[in-house]
């Protein structure tokens, strides 16, 4: 299993960016290699939350060991703080970043699976919210989609004022990454409107998979769009468990997604420094 922090030039962003990959492609064999182990990867990438950075899923999440368990390759980039949106003034195109640019570049640089059912986009609080947004905006890309935690908030934008002590609830901080917030629920950037126009266009819809905490002040909202996407017609699979919005509740159900992911264990345990008896 390799573990690699890449850095290269975006033009998505128009500037170097940092992600880190897990790639499962440094087991040692006896034998020759078949034809199933030098397929391409299936891949999922990765996406963050508010105030994290591409390595918040390795320092957090046991991701690493469970990747290399199902031969998974991940992808991890940074989102700063931006909800994964795209701001042409600023040159801070996120949304195009994730579902193209990333997934351009690395199946350059990696040998990735070019199909869409091989292709997983998923996240946690904002990146969940970045994950089924995109997941579906870039429906020809992605095959599935998980959120956890999802920040589902944009009737939450409609009371905003900036008396809250947390930037992110601040009215000025969402008008900055949303812009109109009079206006954010009849565009794209309301993953319920994308999925109703995908509906309405007769486009198959991603498989989703959505997850969050009893504890969680976003379940209420979680619930809600759960209900809207079944209304659609959307394949989702949803649970509920113990937690709050944590890493221990990501931890345990970052597992569950992968489990759920059309992935097969590996058959053939490579050797590494882990399993080797010495």
């Amino acid at each position: 299993m390799a573990l690699m922090e890449v850095n290269f030039f975006s033009k998505a962003l128009m500037r170097p960016v940092t992600m880190n990959v897990i790639l499962p492609a440094d087991k040692v064999f006896f034998g020759e290699e078949t034809e199933e182990e030098n397929k391409p990867f299936k891949t999922l990438y990765l996406l963050h939350g508010v105030m994290g950075n591409y390595t918040d899923w390795v320092t957090g999440t046991c991701i690493k060991r469970w990747a290399e368990e199902k031969n998974l390759a991940v992808v991890m980039p940074s989102g700063a703080n931006m909800f994964y949106m795209d701001h042409p003034n600023a040159n801070e195109n996120y949304s195009e970043f994730i579902g193209k640019e990333l997934v351009k570049i690395t199946r350059r640089m990696f040998p990735l699976s070019h199909k869409k059912e091989d292709t997983f986009i998923a996240g946690l609080s904002m990146g969940g919210y970045g994950a089924i947004r995109n997941g579906l905006k870039y429906h020809d890309t992605f095959g599935y989609i998980a959120g956890l935690s999802s920040a589902m908030i944009l009737e939450k934008m409609g009371t905003a004022d900036d008396s809250s002590p947390m930037f992110f609830e601040k009215k000025s901080f969402l008008e900055s990454v949303f812009g109109d917030l009079s206006r954010i629920k009849d565009c794209e950037i309301n993953p319920e409107w994308i999925a109703e126009n995908m509906k309405k266009d007769g486009i198959p819809f991603p498989h989703m998979y959505l997850a969050c905490g009893l504890d969680d002040p976003l379940l209420p909202p979680n619930r809600k769009f759960r209900d809207t996407m079944q209304k659609l017609g959307v394949d989702v699979t949803y649970e509920e468990g113990p937690g709050a919005h944590e890493w221990d509740f990501w931890n345990r159900y970052i597992k569950k997604v992968l489990d759920w992911l059309p992935l097969d264990k590996d058959s053939k345990e490579g050797m590494n420094s882990g399993n080797v008896g010495l």
